[in-house]
């Protein structure tokens, strides 16, 4: 029978907290056991890094461990302070008044945006808000409080130990979660914060974002905010009025490598002997330290106490000092843990060096794989102790964000007690050459191991089924697979077995063998080259230092060098091919992988020296065969997460994303899977909504309203009920009111609210008249004028006896409930600000942004998936995304009323309207703002502000009478914006008479010179 982890693998919403997950063994494999209810806590148990003979004195090392109980064999576990930490952001982010939350207005903001629901597109998984948040809460809420203090404890002496000049805090996310959308976050929340606090401490609005290679710096240029493809605008990251202090934001973004000090000078023997003089003094043959700083962090330098934000932060470490690690090495493993240690010490020094320049505010680690590396000094797949937040390979699995890896479980091998194709390279290690290409001739390609090639015969067979899906599926590009081999001579064997390979006959290239997997062949049937590429041979490694290419990689991949630049040649021009170096070209070709268009569009094989880079992106990978040892499991995850990321982020009609798989051959990850029909989606179309600039002469202008001032006569109250004053309770609202309660025997019986029936409507209206007071009448540091209950009192009696409505066995005493309450007196008080409205005895005036008063149509721009758009000619953004059918017909009958003058759908605008229940400030954005002419003319137009509404529950009740009552007597009292009104819409089948009728009304109003009234077209 199928555990329920593979017949159900997604079990969680990716937009919310995780509410189940499944049983897994202590070894991670899933158990026969139906899903748990909760969120599984982060659990990660590693060793101590093991005692080791130092090289100076012989001594035992001390160990990595904050609560060390013995020299020797204590465990470092550091989950326990991330499970507390999420304990205790939890409960913060359940706080429903954002005035508690202890944070600034700002970051206030930004939270509400980025927990809400008004994204047009995806808006961020809940993973990305978490990881954000946790650094905030850290930053804004705990630091000062001493409760918390034994948290900063602990990572002040983590860092004390492995960091003693930074002070680091890491955040864990799968690959595939999205790390990119989390640094645009945390960029967004600091620079603007900085912007608008400039003396504070806590902000900076300097970023050095530091990435393990240039693959991932070029993709990183989304967290610039004027690059084109900005996150903060193309994801909505950002609400419109924020965008003008988020550009005062100053970003570099930099690979690790430009932390190598170059030369300074290029003097042969003699030059130098001459600079160096008859006295043989020493000259300085590096750049200096500020030299460097310069030339990597350019304008950064400006700004003091920036912060800095590692990308794959698992690369930056300060290896343990007086360890021996790499001399107990052997091999490849010694030259790895080499590689490592230089890498990381580079990466490090380079961001201590900054810190003695300028300061660093904070460093924000972002990694799939916290872990000390091999050659650390630590043990390798140790836990950064550092780390705060995490969001596991599993959990991400558990909500859908990532594919499902599918390893072998069993195989018909009779000597091998772990399926052969789990750990292939056991199998095959000692038959694959040692050497590089360069030094190791024509390998012949025929004498790959023979596991080695029914491994990629049986992986290749199951390609060609998802291939022809995927063509059946209409996705448009091939699924990717990717064979990660250990060296060049390895690399260039596979990729000629797997594509075809030519040699030199007689001073002539002559094809000797087409390939032996028919879909991944660069050849067509006469031996000619294809013009197109199946199967691409890199050197992952080369091309992310962005220095020049080896000559020997070079001479292994010219042919494809010359193929890609006549492709590029024709794609964008002979100028543009000759432009770029051959790394970039190939670089280029490696990103654009599965992306429609481009370089990389039709690759269907990738031939991979040591390990594809992080942050290597293509979502079309299905399979993937390693050919190379994995010594950890660490490694194991870095080289799956490539072929992790989703191919389509539809949700399905469960609100959870359909099970994806990658299928996984020759590496050893302990993730065991069965096999499951898969569900293939293919992409939606994407369209870039956008202003045209051709249409500035439909600009439409609106203020940026932050609240209200309202002048209310202090000596006499009245109130001007409507039909919106009304309150309805229902056991919808409040709750069932008759429950029948029944057991396995006897009678049963039937509960309701009765205690509530003594609940006399006077003491109601006794408990709201308190609640209106201490709400909407108490000044700051003022006492609560309770004088004035009797005034106010005989107006919620009346509200109480006029407007309350019970259903379904509600009671009046129900109103003494905090909620309700608050919300009974937001009606109430709204009705007394309209009577004093109509009277003349109070004036309402709107209160602007500081930041930003001003909003305009102007800068609209984002993407959507969403196929219901409706393409305008009076707007001047160019398409109305619509969410309801409802909304495409309002767009129609607004564009042909020859009243309209410009008009345009409230999304990505930045228009909102700050309202509040109670104490609890809430931010409401109508569906649309039209330009009419009313009878005025074009020059003095009527800004109309539209709500196309179906269902009318309570909260859009008090939407409208917010409108009504105070944002437009609040803007039109300002006389600097125009004239502004409101109207909703309630019935899609009456629309275009209804809006008809209005404007007659309008034009009419004009001409007899009455006052405009609000409008509710029901």
């Amino acid at each position: 029978m199928t555990k329920p982890f593979y017949a159900e693998p997604i079990l969680n919403s990716p937009y919310e907290v995780p509410t189940r997950h499944h049983a897994l063994s202590e070894s991670g494999e899933p158990l026969d056991h139906p899903p748990i209810e909760g969120r599984r806590r982060s659990k990660y148990i590693a060793p101590v890094p093991k005692s080791r003979r130092s090289k100076a004195d012989g001594k035992r090392q001390a160990s990595l461990d904050l609560d060390q109980a013995g020299e020797g064999d204590s465990r470092y576990n550091p989950t326990p302070i991330i499970n507390e930490i999420r304990t205790h952001i939890a409960a913060w982010r359940s706080l429903p008044n954002p005035n508690d939350w202890g944070v600034t207005p700002t970051t206030q903001r930004l939270l509400q945006h980025w927990r809400s629901e008004a994204f047009s597109g995806a808006r961020p998984f809940y993973c990305q808000v978490e990881a954000v948040e946790t650094a905030i809460w850290l930053a804004e809420v705990a630091r000062n409080r001493k409760q918390y203090a034994h948290i900063f404890r602990h990572l002040e002496e983590a860092n004390q130990d492995a960091n003693p000049e930074l002070f680091r805090t890491a955040l864990k996310l799968a690959t595939g979660a999205g790390k990119t959308t989390v640094m645009a976050m945390l960029i967004a929340w600091q620079s603007i914060n900085a912007a608008r606090q400039p003396n504070s401490s806590l902000f900076s609005r300097g970023f050095l974002i530091v990435a393990p290679g240039i693959t991932i710096k070029d993709r990183l240029r989304v967290l610039k905010p004027s690059d084109a493809n900005s996150y903060y605008r193309t994801r909505e990251l950002v609400p419109q009025d924020m965008m003008q202090d988020l550009n005062k934001a100053k970003i570099e973004i930099v690979n690790y490598h430009v932390f190598q000090r170059r030369k300074a000078h290029e003097l042969n023997a003699v030059g130098l002997r001459l600079m160096k003089g008859w006295k043989n003094e020493e000259i300085e043959e590096l750049e200096t330290e500020g030299a460097m700083l310069q030339r990597a962090c350019g304008d950064l330098l400006q700004i003091k106490n920036i912060v800095v934000i590692n990308d794959e932060a698992h690369h930056c470490y300060r290896e343990r000092p007086n360890t021996n690690e790499e001399d107990e090495l052997k091999g490849q493993e010694k030259e790895e843990a080499r590689e490592n240690n230089e890498a990381a010490r580079l990466w490090i020094s380079g961001i201590e060096a900054l810190k003695r320049k300028v300061g660093v505010r904070a460093v924000y680690d972002l990694s799939a794989t916290p872990f000390f590396l091999r050659g650390s000094g630590y043990e390798e797949g140790t836990l950064f102790p550092w780390v705060v937040s995490d969001f596991s390979l599993v959990d991400a699995i558990e909500c859908g964000i990532v594919k499902l890896p599918r390893v072998p479980v069993s195989d018909n091998s009779v000597n091998s007690a772990m399926p052969v194709y789990r750990n292939l390279w056991d199998h095959i290690g000692k038959d694959m050459p040692k050497k590089g290409a360069g030094k190791s001739g024509d390998l012949d390609p025929f004498k790959l191991p023979s596991p080695l090639q029914t491994a990629l015969y049986s992986l290749y067979s199951h390609y060609e089924k998802e291939y022809e899906a995927w063509e059946k599926a209409g996705i448009g590009v091939p699924p990717v697979f990717i064979i990660v081999c250990n060296n060049t001579a390895s690399s260039k064997l596979v990729y000629e077995w797997v594509s075809g390979w030519e040699r030199e006959v007689e001073g002539q290239r002559q094809n000797k063998h087409r390939g032996h997997l028919k879909l991944f062949s660069n050849f067509d049937r006469s031996g000619n080259r294809l013009p197109r590429m199946n199967t691409l041979l890199i050197d992952s490694q080369q091309l992310e230092s962005g220095e020049a290419l080896d000559p020997a990689f070079r001479e292994m991949a010219k042919i494809e060098i010359e193929q890609f630049k006549r492709e590029k040649a024709e794609r964008d021009g002979a100028a543009e091919a000759d432009k770029i170096t051959e790394a970039e070209l190939l670089r280029e070709v490696m990103n654009t992988v599965g992306q429609k268009g481009r370089l990389g569009e039709q690759i269907r094989c990738v031939v991979s020296v040591s390990m594809l880079t992080e942050g290597w992106d293509a979502n079309t990978v299905t399979h993937i065969l390693g050919v190379r040892a994995f010594g950890t499991q660490l490694l194991c995850e870095q080289v799956i997460g490539r072929g992790l990321r989703r191919q389509s982020y539809e949700l399905n009609d469960k609100g959870l994303f359909n099970t994806e798989y990658a299928d996984i051959l020759g590496i050893p990850f302990d993730f065991a899977t069965e096999p499951q029909e898969v569900v293939r989606t293919p992409p939606k179309p994407v369209t870039r909504v956008q202003a045209m600039k051709e249409r500035a002469h439909l600009s439409i202008r609106f203020p940026r309203v932050a609240g209200y001032r309202t002048e209310l006569p202090s000596d006499k109250f009245s109130a001007t009920f409507s039909e919106d004053s009304s309150l309805t309770l229902t056991p919808e609202l409040v709750g069932p009111c008759r429950v029948r309660l029944e057991g396995l025997v006897g009678e049963g019986h039937e509960i309701s609210p009765e205690a509530l029936n003594d609940t006399r409507p006077n003491t109601v209206a006794i408990h709201l008249t308190k609640k209106l007071i201490e709400l909407y009448f108490r000044e700051t540091d003022q006492d609560v004028p309770y004088y004035l209950y009797n005034q106010l009192q005989p107006i919620t009696r009346r509200w109480v006896n006029q407007c309350l409505k019970l259903t379904g066995g509600t009671k009046a005493g129900m109103l003494t409930y905090a909620e309700l309450a608050e919300k009974a007196c937001e009606l109430i008080y709204q009705a007394i600000v309209r009577s004093a409205g109509q009277d003349g005895t109070g004036v309402v005036k709107a209160m602007l942004n500081p930041y930003n008063p001003n909003g305009y149509t102007d800068f609209v721009s984002f993407i959507t998936t969403k196929q219901n758009l409706w393409r305008t000619s009076l707007s001047q953004v160019n398409y109305v995304v619509c969410d309801s059918d409802w909304e495409a017909e309002f767009a129609r009958v607004v564009e042909a009323h020859p009243s309209t003058i410009a008009y345009v759908k409230n999304q990505a605008l930045g228009f909102e309207v700050p309202y509040s229940i109670g104490s609890v400030p809430r931010r409401y954005l109508p569906d649309f703002i039209i330009q009419v002419n009313d009878g005025h003319g074009p020059e003095d137009p009527l800004n109309l502000i539209v709500e196309v509404k179906g269902f009318r529950g309570l909260d859009a009740q008090i939407k409208a009478q917010t409108m009504e009552t105070m944002w437009v007597p609040g803007v039109n009292n300002l006389k600097t914006y125009g004239r502004w009104a409101f109207a909703e819409f309630r019935d899609a089948f009456a629309m275009e008479e209804e809006y008809e009728k209005l404007m007659n009304s309008m034009v009419s109003h004009v001409k007899s010179g009455m006052p405009r009234a609000t409008r509710k077209i029901s």
